[in-house]
């Protein structure tokens, strides 16, 4: 089993910006990658960014760079950097990791205000 604690959400004005954490713990080998999601109210859950074992980088088709995820495989940590927030980034955001099982966590709250 692999355990995801996400951290870092919270309420932020239009504009600003937000970094996101998730720590993993547990029996980690195998990782072939680590995501975040997100999920607003009544939509389906979309992938954000995903670092695959081999350090490559998959952005969603909404990201634009205003997003920048990064993995510290000693710490076995991933975090989110959001920059230039609207509204409609308002959403749970889910840690996820192929392990290469499928594993998630608990998501955090961000909620962006005009």
């Amino acid at each position: 089993q692999v355990q995801l604690v996400e951290s870092g959400g919270g309420l932020v004005q239009a504009g600003g910006s937000l970094t996101l954490s998730c720590v993993a713990s547990g029996r980690i080998s195998r990782v072939a990658a680590m995501a975040w999601y997100r999920q607003a109210p009544g939509t389906q859950r979309e992938e954000v960014a995903r670092v695959f074992y081999n350090g490559r980088i998959r952005h969603g088709d909404f990201v634009r760079g205003r997003f920048t995820i990064d993995r510290d495989k000693d710490k076995n940590t991933l975090t989110l950097q959001i920059k230039n927030m609207t509204t409609e980034d308002t959403a749970v955001y889910y840690c996820y990791i192929a392990n290469p099982a499928s594993f998630w966590g608990q998501g955090t709250q961000v909620t962006v205000y005009a």
